[in-house]
């Protein structure tokens, strides 16, 4: 079971709430009674009077209350199983964080324009698999192959330039990791989208992509950033304290290696977009999905949930209907039982 509405538990409060009022408004009551008079001679003035028919009442409107509450959250219920079956490809999105994304040459700079270029393709997808990868000197693996989503882009939106501990930028790790994420017995297409400014400190990127080739893999590399470059600002909580320094101590000017990236996406007779303009990205990305072929991918069974909020709501309109005519009298036959002998 899950909840749908989770917000609404807090409404729960009301509960003591009300018991705290009928508790001080029967204390007032019973001040009130001894201001009055005798006790016992009021008890005898108001023989119908039910000391525990108020009780009642409260208990009925208090379970009332609470079955609203429970319908406003709206709990599912997994009651069947069914086959679900999808068709697709593989995609694994292979995103560069090393501190070079830092640069603001593209606002607000490379790598959160990077997440907003991998959520709006996640957006536009319908029943493709997709993974997550991270490198930067190294290759970390984010998300394996998954249908959710949701949970892509969660992982997505927590990816940082801290992620991996790696100094650099290693394509060619990459590009292996990313490899592992496909099943090579399966028929399904396989296509690695790659996010990157394209400065590769290592050289066997192109080595890589011939072997990601015979796998039947297909690479779409996006150039981050521009040629004419940027700096790259170090920042404590959001306050730019300096720029990133070379061994000379000369601020680092990092540049677009275009270059780099379409020979990758050649070797694999991909292709190469630039990543500034994330309506290029999405339309170019369109179309290569588009002139892929789609395969069946193993069935699945999924838990159908079903919404039960109909069911606690009707039970708390039948409770309130019954509060209504639940009088604090004592009830003719339950009196005559006199169950407390307080008949004389």
């Amino acid at each position: 079971m899950e909840l749908d509405e989770k917000k609404y538990l807090y409404l729960l409060i009301v509960l003591p709430l009300v018991v705290l009022l009928f508790l001080m408004n029967m204390y007032w009551k019973r001040r009130k009674q001894k201001e009055f008079g005798d006790l016992e001679i009021i008890n005898k003035l108001s023989p119908e009077r039910s000391v525990f028919k108020p009780v009642l009442k409260l208990i009925v409107f208090l379970l009332a209350l609470l079955c609203l509450i429970i319908g406003l959250v709206n709990p599912r219920i997994g009651t069947k199983l069914e086959t679900v079956k999808r068709e697709g490809i593989d995609i694994v999105f292979a995103m560069d964080v090393s501190k070079s994304m830092l640069c603001e040459d593209v606002a607000p700079n490379r790598l959160e324009k990077s997440k907003q270029i991998v959520s709006q393709i996640i957006n536009q997808l319908g029943n493709d698999r997709i993974g997550i990868v991270a490198y930067a000197g190294s290759a970390f693996p984010v998300l394996p192959i998954t249908t959710d989503y949701s949970v892509a882009k969660m992982f997505l939106q927590g990816m940082d330039t801290d992620i991996v501990s790696s100094k650099g930028t290693s394509l060619d790790e990459a590009i292996k990791l990313s490899a592992t994420y496909f099943d090579e017995k399966s028929k399904t297409s396989k296509l690695l989208i790659m996010l990157s400014d394209g400065e590769d400190h290592s050289d066997g990127a192109e080595a890589a992509a011939e072997e990601a080739n015979k796998l039947g893999m297909r690479i779409v590399t996006v150039g981050i950033g521009t040629e004419k470059g940027g700096t790259i600002p170090l920042k404590v909580n959001g306050v730019v304290q300096g720029y990133k320094r070379d061994r000379n101590d000369e601020v680092v000017i990092t540049k677009l290696n275009q270059a780099g990236l379409e020979v990758i996406a050649k070797e694999t007779k991909g292709g190469y977009v630039s990543g500034n303009n994330t309506k290029e990205v999405l339309d170019y990305i369109k179309k290569t999905l588009d002139n892929i072929q789609k395969t069946e991918f193993e069935s699945t069974q999924m838990s159908n949930f079903q919404s039960q909020f109909q069911w606690f709501v009707g039970f708390a309109f039948l409770l309130l209907f019954l509060d209504i005519f639940l009088l604090e009298k004592k009830t003719n036959w339950v009196k005559k039982l006199d169950l407390f002998n307080d008949e004389k």
